[in-house]
């Protein structure tokens, strides 16, 4: 693997600052398919419950690359290239479906579910003329299959038979809050997908800085679902890349930090004109009501009150990224948990009360980093290292996600 650019070497005070090239060069981007997407790290595809029956399958990415997962005939999942080995045309068209095999539509070329080319449109010619020589190989450039773990209910691919296991990938303190969240069957509700005007690694720091939360989002202060003063925390785990921030809405401290600190987002004696949208439920009975966890490179798990999801974090090129959403309920939702999770949607998402304004801050710091390559952003809240802490008012977790980032990429 070719080192890094001179030009590229990272600053001396290490994880602590990141070099604004990292988000704008092409050279930096390529890299990252190799060694991250297509090298030893778990890439999410979605949820089980989206392949229910065999036959089904879905069509998503591993970095750029694009792949069809299913579960065969047999019922296993499976995950492999979306790409023809004849002439690499996309095999499945279609983002989702039910089928017993794939046919390419260039060439009608034929595929098994498991990813196995299994039949060459006229491969011995027509009328003893034309068609493949007898030792043609045409499998010799089949699409690559890549290993597919699943974790309570969640499916991740990876190209590389060096990554360990994905509860070991995760770490156990990470993994146990995911076992929270999907601790039994879950139904579909639906989702979305959104284009942002910035590179991958800008929102995944976005869902990783705990603090943000209640200043940037004016929503979440002035309704006090998310300050600064309410109890809560962060665990990082894996090897930096995974992390937990959790709040809870009742206080035991006194005041109001924010209007004694004079900051814009008071609550100005708003309310809003259908509250019901705010009551929520203590399903899992701790008494946390917002809980945002991320494993490296792109999986994103939400509660917020009973508002859960999954959110898949797609590069699309230096300046884009694709986020797509996947809202979910239980199986034993009743018909009032059903409405209530459906109503609190409306909080995230593309146009989400408190998830709106993610998608452009980070756009903001596209456009303003884009004259200062040489120059690098200060991650110091909190400290230098990666730790757990008891405060949200920390930069620890995404110094954790620089910390996995570099080893990935040899920086």
């Amino acid at each position: 693997m070719s080192a890094a650019p001179e030009s590229r070497a990272w600053p001396a005070e290490g994880i602590t600052r990141v070099p604004y090239w990292v988000y704008q060069d092409e050279d930096i981007y390529a890299r990252e398919q190799e060694r991250i997407y297509r090298g030893a790290t778990w890439n999410f595809l979605g949820l089980e419950a989206e392949l229910p029956d065999p036959g089904d399958f879905k069509t998503t990415f591993v970095g750029e690359m694009p792949v069809v997962v299913s579960r065969d005939l047999q019922g296993a999942l499976r995950c492999f290239e979306n790409r023809c080995a004849h002439r690499g045309a996309l095999l499945c068209l279609k983002g989702r479906g039910n089928t017993k095999e794939i046919t390419c539509i260039y060439h009608n070329w034929t595929y098994d579910l498991e990813g196995n080319l299994t039949g060459v449109a006229f491969r011995r010619g027509v009328r003893g003329l034309g068609g493949m020589p007898e030792d043609a190989r045409p499998e010799s450039e089949a699409p690559r299959k890549l290993r597919v773990a699943t974790f309570c209910g969640l499916m991740f691919a990876t190209l590389s038979e060096a990554t360990p296991s994905i509860e070991q990938y995760i770490g156990p303190e990470v993994a146990a809050k995911i076992r929270r969240v999907m601790k039994e069957p879950v139904k579909l509700l639906g989702g979305y997908s959104q284009a942002l005007p910035s590179n991958w690694k800008l929102y995944f720091e976005n869902v990783k800085d705990t603090y943000h939360a209640s200043l940037l989002h004016l929503f979440f202060s002035t309704f006090r679902l998310n300050r600064l003063e309410q109890k809560g925390g962060v665990i990082v785990g894996g090897e930096g890349g995974s992390h937990v921030s959790f709040t809870m809405m009742k206080t035991d401290l006194a005041g109001d930090e924010y209007e004694r600190a004079g900051m814009r987002s008071v609550s100005g004696g708003y309310r809003l004109e259908a509250p019901q949208m705010l009551e929520s439920v203590d399903e899992f009975g701790d008494g946390v009501t917002l809980q945002i966890l991320t494993v490296f490179p792109g999986f994103v798990l939400q509660q917020i009150m009973n508002c859960l999801a999954v959110r898949q974090v797609l590069p699309k090129g230096v300046a884009g990224t694709e986020l797509v959403w996947t809202a979910f309920g239980y199986v034993s939702d009743d018909e009032r948990m059903a409405e209530l999770r459906l109503k609190q949607s409306n909080l995230v998402g593309p146009a989400g009360y408190i998830s709106l304004e993610d998608g452009a801050a980070t756009g903001f710091v596209q456009r303003g980093v884009a004259g200062a390559s040489a120059r690098a952003s200060v991650v110091e809240m909190g400290g230098r290292g990666v730790e757990s802490n008891e405060s949200r008012v920390t930069e620890t977790s995404v110094r954790g996600l620089w910390q996995q980032y570099r080893r990935h990429m040899g920086l």
